[in-house]
């Protein structure tokens, strides 16, 4: 059951990394720092679309439309952050005590 948890933690950190990565990287492209037209740039922020629309898909479609601000990230932290603090509260569980 620690292996459970450890894979579970791990995952939750690797999509908290990713979406940091992609928070950045829009607010580089918004503030034309980094330029989609360039291939890799290009390469790397659509495969950070893919990985992430799956949790952003569904958060959008129950928040209202706010114009240019996204929120959805906003969201996807809080429930990460909310995920990660159960999995810690509850680490007993998986440690058998």
């Amino acid at each position: 059951m620690i292996t459970l948890f450890q894979a579970l933690m791990l995952i939750l950190n690797v999509i908290w990394w990713i979406m940091i990565a992609h928070i950045v990287m829009s607010w580089l492209i918004s503030f034309n720092v980094l330029n989609l037209r360039q291939p890799m740039v290009a390469q790397i922020w659509y495969g950070l679309n893919r990985v992430l629309e799956p949790i952003y898909g569904p958060i959008r479609r129950f928040l209202p439309q706010t114009g240019g601000i996204d929120f959805a990230p906003l969201v996807a932290f809080i429930i990460l952050i909310i995920l990660q603090r159960a999995l810690i509260n509850n680490a007993g569980f998986f440690y058998g005590y």
